[in-house]
């Protein structure tokens, strides 16, 4: 008898002791967040990226019962926004809205002072957006067949504007140039906000726009849509074709999702995922998604971390063939 409760003595305390370690994890999910979270966004106000950030900051105030503030840090194609991220403390209050440039910085920058897939940890995708190939309706080519053939009778002549150097507007045309053998010029600016400005105006000729800001344009006869670039038609365009359907196998994305500075808490890291997924599976919020063009990108912290991986090895190919260098 005394052996039996003996034995069970001990099993109690060895799954005592089993359990301790997890006790910290679940107490720090538990009262995360503890005080107002930033959101650091690279790239202009009233961008995709800051609409994106904003609508999922409200989203994630309302659920875990904090203000999640978004911060736009412009400049350097987004490195002052990951590096700021990089150098905060690792407890989930700093988040980085993460994009396609930071898979591309990693290449398109010699010198960085972090390295992405090292120094930031994947939380959450948000979405995958198709951009629009958007000229103006006055732009002598009404199908994307007509525009190659225009542009190869005239190489150097027509300019298109982006959010600055590596953004995804930029790659999105160098990755054209590159496979159908243009010579587009590109016009970066900070942010694609001014570079919508200077389209509508008639400075520029061409944008790869994403889809929330220039939507309401196309829909209304100021912009023509001649292609999206992702690989499937636009819900909210249907009628527009894919740049696959005339150059076989381009594909150009926007992607954007929630990073964290690494060493966050694995239970953190979790946490958020699970919200911003339910974000992605509520019918109105989705819906919301859906009418700006955007596609919700759910999945699981390592499906976003292949993800990142798999773009930065992408782009870096496009960067090297197209021999770009930041300004």
């Amino acid at each position: 008898m005394k052996r039996t409760s003996s034995r069970r003595g001990f099993l109690r305390l060895a799954a005592g002791a089993v359990a301790l370690p997890a006790a910290p994890r679940l107490a720090r999910a538990a009262t995360y967040p503890s005080r107002p979270v930033r959101i650091i966004c690279g790239f202009a106000a009233g961008g995709a990226p800051d609409i994106l950030a904003r609508l999922f900051g409200q989203w994630l105030s309302a659920r875990l019962g904090q203000t999640f503030v978004v911060e736009d840090r412009t400049g350097a194609g987004g490195n002052i926004a990951t590096e700021a991220v990089v150098q905060a403390p690792a407890d989930g209050h700093t988040l980085l809205l993460t994009a396609v440039g930071n898979a591309v910085n990693a290449s398109l920058y010699e010198k960085l002072n972090y390295n992405f897939l090292r120094d930031i940890v994947p939380v959450a995708g948000i979405s995958r957006e198709p951009l629009a190939m958007e000229v103006q309706p006055s732009f002598p080519a009404t199908t994307l067949p007509e525009f190659i053939a225009y542009a190869k009778a005239n190489p150097g002549k027509i300019n298109y504007g982006s959010a600055g150097i590596g953004s995804s507007l930029h790659m999105a045309g160098e990755l054209l140039n590159v496979m159908a053998g243009l010579r587009l010029v590109h016009v970066p600016y900070r942010g694609s906000p001014p570079a919508l400005n200077d389209l509508l105006g008639g400075q520029i000729q061409l944008m790869f726009s994403p889809l929330p800001p220039s939507i309401g344009y196309v829909k209304t006869g100021r912009l023509r849509a001649l292609a999206v670039t992702s690989a499937a038609r636009s819900q909210v365009l249907p009628d527009v074709p894919v740049i696959a359907d005339v150059v076989p196998g381009y594909e150009a994305s926007a992607w954007y999702g929630i990073g964290a500075p690494q060493g966050t808490p694995a239970e953190i890291v979790d946490k958020l995922n699970a919200e911003i997924n339910a974000g992605l599976n509520d019918p109105k919020l989705r819906a919301q998604l859906i009418t700006i063009g955007s596609v919700p990108f759910a999945g699981t912290p390592a499906d976003f971390g292949k993800y990142w991986v798999a773009e930065t090895d992408k782009w870096a190919k496009v960067i090297r063939a197209a021999k770009i260098k930041p300004q």
